[in-house]
């Protein structure tokens, strides 16, 4: 009974680490040389550049290297391998819930040069077919919202309009995506399920956590064409992320903090 209840546990702990990671982005990429072929075994590190943490792996036998588990930020990719120079993509941003290639070509030289690749992570994700729209932070603090609910702006996205039985009874968060139901939508937030459900449709939210718009990072509106892990909806999925802190965020206590003697 013990190793039955213990393994109930450990599907449902996979589970929930499964489905926790909605709000993670992944970058990923081929490593080749000038002539085009592709480099095995090759170095690759991730850096965020907002909070320092770097992430490492390698290329496999085709040349490519995958990080499944990015926060939303600005992020740069270095690659190296011996006997080429190492190479260090620009600054490029990652957003929730995305699949951001990062290609990089190696030179033959030493490895204590560096060849610094501009470009190199594509606009257009190529490697999903989700048709989504993403909401930035800076649109969620600045435009209008009346009633601070950041999910509003999920109307930004084409296709999407507002339940006129919520805007009469005041119900937050019930939009038609494409025609469907308002019921049909699925939120989460930081790759939690983020939906309240009922036996009636009497309450104010279709959100457990109606999260403030100064929390909000930001957050995602997938219409079309959902990858598998999502499931459930078929109006859209509100994928958000809170804001997260970075390096150089200011302490607590701002310019007011005791220097110790």
């Amino acid at each position: 009974m013990k190793n039955f209840i213990r393994l109930i546990f450990l599907i449902c702990a996979g589970t929930l680490s499964l489905s926790a990671q909605f709000d993670r982005a992944a970058v990923l990429g081929t490593v080749r040389d000038a002539s085009g072929a592709v480099i095995p075994g090759a170095a690759v590190s991730l850096s965020n550049m907002q909070t320092g943490v770097t992430q490492r792996g390698s290329t496999d036998e085709t040349g490519s290297y995958q990080f499944l588990n990015a926060p939303i930020g600005e992020y740069r990719v270095e690659a190296e391998m011996m006997q080429f120079k190492k190479a260090l993509s620009d600054v490029f941003t990652v957003v929730v819930g995305s699949r951001q290639r990062v290609d990089l070509t190696l030179e033959l030289g030493e490895t204590t040069e560096t060849v610094e690749v501009t470009g190199a992570a594509l606009l257009i994700e190529t490697d999903t077919s989700e048709r989504a729209t993403v909401i930035g932070q800076k649109q969620v603090v600045d435009l209008p919202l009346n009633g601070r609910a950041y999910a509003d702006l999920t109307l930004l996205t084409p296709g999407t309009s507002q339940s006129l039985r919520s805007s009469l009874s005041g119900r937050d968060t019930a939009y038609h995506v494409n025609g469907q139901r308002s019921s049909f939508n699925n939120f989460s937030l930081d790759g939690v399920d983020n939906n309240s459900y009922g036996t009636s449709n009497q309450g104010f939210s279709s959100q457990v956590v109606q999260l403030s718009p100064d929390a909000v990072g930001e957050f995602k509106v997938v219409t079309d064409s959902y990858s598998a892990e999502y499931g459930r909806a078929g109006g859209a999925v509100i994928n958000a992320a809170y804001r997260s802190d970075t390096k150089k965020s200011t302490p607590p206590c701002g310019s007011f903090c005791a220097i110790p003697s």
